[in-house]
């Protein structure tokens, strides 16, 4: 599946100052701006909104891809026919690319990855690291495959495999995350790539065009965002959790593990404070009736529940508790995300929550970061 060619529509510089009306050096600032990932994504702009769980649903995605960016569907939390009808609803509201999200041990996998052949889909994104087996199978395919890295190691292992591009997301990312900030790991990154043709998107703080020339100026060829666009008026989360992002500040989140064993940064709420205070042995209990609820709720097999969860603890090292304990975040963050209960969920983000203080359109979003990249490459002439 090709990437469709980069669009040639004006972009403006300033509000109602388009690129043909700017300067040589405006026009020579929107050049650099377009990177190999536009060529490869087939998108005008180097902007992936990613594949937040519960959050990264039809209307967001197509909002995005229609707005110049690459939306990724988040499709980890939906069944299977729930993900073609996502599918279905984004093709209706646009024609521009996007991708979907996948679990690298999903029970069904094979079935997704079927489905994205069949509708044309050109990306698959990870967060988890796929099997070299799966990588083959989508290159033969010709879908594009990206994966999140937080370690220079992992990077050089994808690379090894194959995948297409990286998305190497620092510490300052939300959810699931590294320890290794962004202003250390994107480079590493990048020259771990280097001469392998492997495009790398810089994740983890960015929200703003300053933020974004940063990254190119590491070698990334464009950012990937998640909280900025939760933040946004096309996102489905409810307006009073919302509220509660954007009160919160730079120093609000907390990387904890009590809520499935892995570091995840969340805004640290009263919830928060209880699970880290509670002995894992007291967890457990409530993980393992989560992991019941998610099964019932996704309409996921007892069966395939636990032959994900064997995939899980063989290809992670982890124990059965562990893997019991992994059912705890999809759940919480359904109770908030959703249901808008944060008070019994939890609030995944990015420490640049902190830094975002409204809710504009998604193509708005990234109208202004376009402009400021682009005044903020000219200004360092």
């Amino acid at each position: 599946m090709s990437s469709e060619p980069v669009s040639a529509e004006p972009v403006s510089i300033e509000p109602g100052v388009s690129a043909g009306e700017a300067t040589a050096s405006d026009a020579a600032a929107l050049d650099r701006l377009k990177t190999p990932l536009c060529e490869l994504l087939g998108v005008r702009y180097p902007i992936i909104q990613t594949g937040m769980g519960w959050v990264s649903g039809a209307t967001l995605t197509a909002a995005t891809a229609e707005a110049g960016g690459f939306g990724i569907l988040a499709s980890a939390t939906m069944t299977l026919e729930e993900l073609a009808q996502a599918i279905a609803k984004v093709k209706a509201r646009t024609t521009a690319p996007f991708g979907v999200n996948l679990l690298p041990n999903q029970a069904d996998l094979a079935k997704r990855i079927a489905l994205l052949v069949q509708e044309s889909i050109p990306v698959a994104s990870f967060a988890g690291a796929p099997s070299a087996a799966v990588v083959q199978e989508l290159n033969d395919a010709g879908i594009t495959s990206i994966v999140t890295v937080g370690a220079k190691r992992h990077a050089e292992k994808m690379v090894g495999i194959g995948v297409s591009a990286l998305i190497a997301q620092g510490g300052e990312g939300g959810g699931h995350t590294g320890s290794i900030p962004t202003s250390l790991l994107l480079p590493q990154v990048v020259d771990a790539c280097a001469g392998a043709g492997v495009p790398v998107i810089g994740a983890g703080g960015f929200y703003d065009g300053r933020g974004l020339v940063a990254a190119l100026a590491y070698g990334a060829d464009g950012i990937a965002m998640g909280t900025r666009f939760l933040l946004s008026a096309e996102s489905q989360v409810p307006a009073n959790v919302k509220e509660l992002y954007l009160k919160s500040a730079l120093t609000a989140t907390v990387v904890t593990e009590a809520i499935d064993g892995a570091p995840q940064r969340v805004i640290r709420t009263d919830m928060i404070d209880a699970l880290e205070k509670s002995p894992a042995v007291l967890r457990f209990p409530k993980a393992a009736m989560n992991a019941l609820r998610f099964s019932r709720e996704s309409k996921t097999s007892l069966l395939a529940l636990l032959k994900t969860g064997r995939e899980m603890k063989s290809a992670q090292d982890l124990t059965w508790a562990q893997v019991a304990l992994a059912a705890n975040a999809p759940m919480m963050t359904k109770a908030s995300m959703v249901d808008g209960r944060p008070e019994v969920g939890i609030l995944p983000t990015g420490q640049v929550v902190g830094a975002i203080g409204s809710l504009p359109p998604v193509a708005e979003i990234l109208e202004t970061i376009i402009a400021e990249a682009a005044a903020t490459l000219v200004s360092l002439r």
